[in-house]
């Protein structure tokens, strides 16, 4: 059974490391090699994952199945809504059901901790992640074009689940 298993500071360079593995793997299909070592570093590295933890409120979850981790997650809470910033699984784990248990679990502690909805941004041609999310009741709410720096941009559809 899926479980969420908060990240204690001491497991941050694992973090870091699962999710560099993740995002080499993953994203080739939608963003540049030097856009993805540039977001990595910038959003995924140890140095960004802590200081998002002590300065913007992320509290990060390893995606636990029978004893593995099989993925991550960050989540942000902002005012009376959850920002989803990151769900991610490693690539033998995706299309077997995990992503949505995880939904349900972030669902369900958006219910114990009085969040009204959960949002995310994903990127436009992210199609696989985009049906996913819909199949779990997320609506597209708008779409943004964010300057990351670098000459690069996240092309995003914002999406929302009211709970």
């Amino acid at each position: 059974m899926l479980s969420l298993r908060p990240v204690s500071p001491s497991e941050i360079p694992e973090l870091a490391s699962l999710a560099s593995e993740i995002w080499h793997e993953y994203f080739p299909c939608i963003l540049s090699e030097g856009q993805i070592d540039y977001m990595v570093d910038r959003f995924q590295s140890e140095h960004a994952m802590r200081e998002q933890v002590s300065e913007k409120g992320y509290r990060y979850h390893f995606l636990v199945d029978d004893g593995s981790i099989v993925g991550y997650t960050g989540l942000v809470p902002e005012g009376d809504r959850l920002f989803l910033s990151k769900l991610y699984l490693r690539e033998e784990c995706r299309g077997k059901g995990l992503g949505s248990q995880a939904l349900k679990l972030i669902f369900e502690l958006c219910q114990r901790e009085g969040f009204g909805s959960v949002y995310l941004t994903v990127n436009r041609n992210n199609s696989v992640a985009i049906r996913a999310y819909e199949r779990n009741g997320f609506v597209t709410v708008r779409t943004q074009v964010a300057d990351i720096g670098s000459g690069y941009v996240m092309d995003d559809f914002i999406m929302e689940k009211v709970i």
